[in-house]
């Protein structure tokens, strides 16, 4: 797992290597001072010598000024390597995102996705900043430290080999304790990110319905799990400090003995005394500074394991060792599909399908809430795989094609319709990113979108707000399918997406679509009977399969599912 986030650091190894480095250099300052202190106090002060006094102070002051340059620079070069981690992890993250597919998309929920890109990314980069810098001062300041202190006094140094592995043990036991809080605490961070999104996103339902004390209660039975967490963490945590504490004024009160009995005994000199309550104060320091990056890293296992789920994650659909890489023509059928979301699935979303649509088509799905008309038109552009049977676009199977050349050949515009922050332009160039003004322009005339664009005071630069809620529902599908048409697909597909637009407006999209691109094969999911009753074929879906197709003419003597929907709008709507 660490081996492949450390994947993330690249361009930054430089820096991640010379902070350690540079810490090196300050941890040997360090260690060098208490010798120079105990010279200082042996050659210069008991004998009365200023010259050497002088000379000594002169070293630690060379020695501080060294240890301060170390620290500076390490602390420089590990700031810039871990921004530059968080900078490229949080990159690799959403690269990684974006090959997804559907069913990815249904495993990992958005309010988690933002969760790890954000805040988990964030304890990361705290986490490798102060691994680079602690994870090497400490060892060897301990090391180091212990070596000098068993060169003054071997049997001094015995308190330091019975307080370190008493003081391991208890902070190997809060670890193990803290862990599992912290990983239900990210897993809150999801719960209360789908809380704000959902309400951000529906604020407008929310007002509407007067739900604002239900949505202000629900955050805050989130918010509160978060707080209880942490609390409790932090609690337990906070022994770590009376740990160390502790284990510091026990070494001092022992040394304090133990050495005062060995200068009355002319076994240890004052100097050197005084250089040991040096290295104690460095020991256990390193120590402090040990439970600190046992304590974040105690924080970061979640985030790291949450990360690693998200970058080796696999898309279930990918393409084939030989792909096709071009789209004969629209002509599409289905033989015998089946399909479902997942092998847990209890059954099948779309069962036993058998329809032939020929190239230019232009093809009416109709059914009930829940009949998997979407699924049907999703399968095309391999938004999902197939479970069983095949699926066949310009006589080749899908899973043959190259994943872009067959949604570049197929235009989608979905349910939810979805506008970017930017221009009107922005928002219509991604069907084609090299379209012209005159090719825009084309393309919202037959969406029926150009009239109320112009009536804008910026025309086609008017900005669009995130999620086009400057715009009307009707505006807002009008310019996606606008979209959609500069793509110049092979295949279009409508899934109810004029619902929101008058009759008259519908009527005269799908005579411009009629006149204008005729050979494009065209499938229009609706409500509405009279938006498919001109449709060359009109399919009728219940419980996932298709139980009636044909014309107009054909379904109302056929079938009684399609003659009871049309007389309840047709009739319904002349009584």
């Amino acid at each position: 797992m660490i081996k492949k986030l450390a994947q993330s650091i690249r361009e930054y190894k430089w820096a991640a290597l010379l902070s350690p480095i540079c810490m090196v250099g300050e941890v040997t300052m360090e260690i060098l001072i208490p010798l120079v202190i105990a010279d200082m106090i042996r050659f210069g002060i008991e004998p009365g010598v200023m010259t050497e006094v002088w000379r000594y102070g002169g070293k630690l002051a060379l020695f501080a000024m060294c240890s301060l340059c170390f620290g500076v620079a390490s602390a420089f070069f590990a700031s810039y390597a871990s921004t530059g981690f968080a900078r490229n992890l949080r990159h690799d993250m959403f690269h990684k995102v974006q090959t997804f597919d559907f069913g990815n998309i249904d495993k990992f929920s958005s309010s988690s996705i933002v969760t790890r890109l954000t805040s988990d990314v964030a304890t990361l980069q705290m986490t490798f900043q102060m691994s680079i810098r602690m994870i090497f001062r400490t060892p060897v300041m301990l090391v180091m430290a212990l070596v000098m202190a068993f060169r003054i006094s071997p049997r001094m140094s015995i308190i330091y080999c019975v307080t370190l592995p008493l003081l391991a043990f208890g902070l190997f036991s809060l670890i193990g304790v803290v862990h599992p809080i912290f990983e239900r605490v990210f897993k809150t961070y999801d719960r209360l990110n789908n809380v704000v999104q959902e309400n951000i996103h529906g604020i407008r339902v929310v007002k509407s319905f007067v739900r604002k004390d239900k949505e202000i209660e629900k955050f805050q039975e989130t918010s509160d799990a978060v707080y209880r967490d942490f609390v409790k963490a932090e609690r337990i945590l906070s022994f770590n400090s009376p740990m160390m504490q502790l284990s510091v004024y026990t070494c001092m009160i022992l040394i304090s003995y133990f050495g005062a009995r060995m200068v009355v005994g002319s076994e240890l000199d004052v100097a050197d005394l005084t250089a040991l309550f040096t290295y104690t104060g460095q020991i256990l320091s390193g120590l402090m500074m040990m439970s600190m990056v046992f304590v974040m890293y105690t924080m970061s296992r979640a985030p790291m394991r949450r990360a690693y789920e998200l970058l080796t994650e696999e898309p279930a659909l990918k393409n084939p060792e030989n792909p096709v890489y071009e789209v004969k023509d629209g002509s599409i059928e289905f033989q015998n599909v089946c399909f479902r979301y997942s092998e847990t699935a209890g059954k099948n979303a779309l069962d036993s399908v058998n329809v032939r649509i020929a190239s230019g088509q232009t093809v009416g799905i109709i059914g009930g809430t829940g009949s998997s008309k979407s699924t049907l038109v999703q399968l095309i552009p391999r938004l999902y795989d197939v479970t069983d049977g095949s699926l066949t676009v310009g006589g080749v199977d899908v899973r043959e094609y190259d994943i872009q050349t067959l949604r570049n050949a197929v235009s989608m515009v979905l349910q939810k319709n979805t506008l970017f922050s930017g221009s009107i332009k922005d928002n219509l160039r991604w069907g084609n990113p090299d379209a012209t003004d005159e090719e825009m322009e084309h393309a919202c005339r037959l969406a029926c979108a150009h009239d109320f664009i112009t009536a804008f005071p910026d025309g086609y630069d008017t900005h669009i707000e995130q999620g086009g809620t400057n715009v009307s529902g009707g505006q807002k599908q009008r310019l996606c399918i606008a979209r959609a048409l500069l793509k110049k697909p092979k295949i279009l597909i409508l899934d109810d997406s004029t619902s929101a637009v008058d009759t008259r407006t519908d009527a005269m999209i799908r005579q411009a679509f009629r006149e204008e691109i005729p050979d494009t094969t065209k499938l229009i999911i609706a409500q509405r009977v009279a938006s498919v009753q001109e449709a060359d074929l009109i399919l009728v879906l219940d419980g996932g399969s298709v139980v009636a197709q044909g014309d107009h003419e054909t379904l109302l003597k056929t079938s009684d599912i399609y003659r009871e929907v049309y007389e309840s709008q047709v009739k319904g709507g002349e009584e």
